[in-house]
C-alpha cells in the first residue's frame, strides 16, 4: 500500500479520521468515580474491639487481592484462597484448589494484559469468630467485551491458623440497560491506536462511555514542527434514522457529523462539517480491518470550502498493546 499525502495537517484529517474506534463490556464510567460513589461497607459484628480488628484484617486481605490482580500475580492471588477453596466465575465454571485457581488467572491475564481492578465492598460481616461473608462489586478497566453488566460477588472468608483466607468466591453478572447492541459491530476498535506518516504522528484513544451506549474517541496529532491539534468524537446510534452516527469536535473550533454504514470488508463514514475558519468540509472515510491489531484508513471524495481535494493515501493504524 502506498502511504502518500496521508496524515495531512489540515482540519480534514481529524474530521476524516472520524471512523476510528471501538470494543466492549461491563458498566461504563470511570472506576475511580465509581469507587468514590459506592456506599460505605456495612459491617455487622457484636461490637467488641477484637471483632473490629478481624474485619479490618479482612479488608486488608481484599487490598492484597486487588494489588495482586493489578500486578498480574496469579500465584499470589491463588494463595489468598484456602488450600481447597473454590472460585465460581460468571458463567458458572468452578475452579477448586489453589492450582486450578492460579491456572485460571494466568489464562485470564494472558488474554487481558492491560486490565485493572477496583473493588466496591457493599457488605462485610462476621458470622462467627472464624467465618465472615462479604458482598460487593468488581469494577474492571478497560471494560470487558460484550454487553455491559455489573459484576457482583459474594465471598466466604474463614480464619485458618490465625490468617483470613477465602473459602468460596462466586461472581454473578447482572446485565444493565444499554444501547450497546447497536454498536457491537464496532467493539473491536476500542483501545489505543497510533499512526505515523511523513513525520506526522497521531494517537487515538477509544473507550466506551454511558454504559456502552456511546464510544468516545480522543485524539492528538503532532506535526514535525512539534505543533499539535486534538479533538474528541462521540460515536453512537441514531434511533430516529436507524444508523450509526458520529459527532466530532476539533480543537480549532471546527465540528462535523458523520453517518456510518457497513461495507463488505469494513465501514465507511460520510462526513459533513465546518472548519474552525468557517469553511464547509466533506469527505467519505473508509476503514478496513487487517486483523485484530491493525486497520487501514483512507479518505476520499474530499472537499473544503467548495474546493475538491485529492484522496489521501492509505494509512495503517496499529493497536498499542500493554507490555
Amino acid at each position: 500500500m502506498k502511504n502518500t499525502q496521508a496524515l495531512v495537517p489540515l482540519f480534514m484529517f481529524p474530521v476524516l479520521l472520524s471512523i476510528g474506534c471501538s470494543q466492549a463490556t461491563a458498566q461504563e464510567s470511570s472506576p475511580d468515580n465509581d469507587a468514590k460513589k459506592q456506599p460505605a461497607a456495612v459491617e455487622n459484628y457484636d461490637g467488641d474491639a477484637s471483632a473490629e480488628n478481624e474485619l479490618a484484617a479482612i479488608r486488608q486481605a481484599a487490598k492484597k487481592f486487588v494489588d495482586a490482580f493489578n500486578h498480574k500475580k496469579a500465584k499470589a492471588l491463588a494463595a489468598l484462597w484456602t488450600e481447597n477453596g473454590d472460585y465460581i466465575d460468571e458463567s458458572g465454571q468452578v475452579f477448586t484448589g489453589r492450582a486450578a485457581i492460579e491456572q485460571e488467572y494466568r489464562a485470564f491475564f494472558k488474554q487481558h494484559k492491560d486490565v485493572k481492578m477496583k473493588l466496591a465492598i457493599d457488605s462485610l460481616r462476621l458470622l462467627s469468630p472464624d467465618a465472615a461473608i462479604e458482598d460487593g462489586r468488581v469494577i474492571l478497566e478497560p471494560l470487558p467485551a460484550g454487553a455491559p453488566a455489573i459484576s457482583k460477588y459474594t465471598t466466604v472468608h474463614v480464619k485458618v491458623d490465625g490468617k483470613w483466607l477465602m473459602s468460596t468466591v462466586r461472581d454473578v453478572r447482572v446485565e444493565t440497560a444499554s444501547a450497546y447492541r447497536n454498536l457491537s459491530d464496532l467493539d473491536w476498535l476500542i483501545g489505543t491506536w497510533t499512526a505515523e506518516e511523513h513525520g506526522v504522528k497521531a494517537e487515538f484513544v477509544c473507550r466506551w462511555i454511558a454504559n456502552k451506549s456511546f464510544v468516545e474517541r480522543r485524539y492528538t496529532v503532532t506535526h514535525p514542527d512539534k505543533s499539535s491539534n486534538s479533538g474528541v468524537e462521540i460515536i453512537g446510534y441514531n434511533p430516529q434514522n436507524g444508523h450509526i452516527q458520529s459527532w466530532h469536535f476539533h480543537s480549532d473550533g471546527g465540528h462535523a457529523v458523520g453517518v456510518w454504514s457497513p461495507l463488505k470488508n469494513g465501514w465507511q463514514s460520510e462526513v459533513q462539517g465546518i472548519s474552525g475558519a468557517g469553511e464547509s468540509t466533506s469527505a467519505v472515510n473508509l476503514l478496513v480491518p487487517l486483523d485484530d491489531g491493525a486497520y487501514v484508513w483512507q479518505s476520499i471524495s474530499r472537499s473544503s470550502g467548495g474546493t475538491e481535494l485529492p484522496d489521501t493515501g492509505e494509512v495503517i493504524l496499529r493497536r498499542v498493546t500493554a507490555k
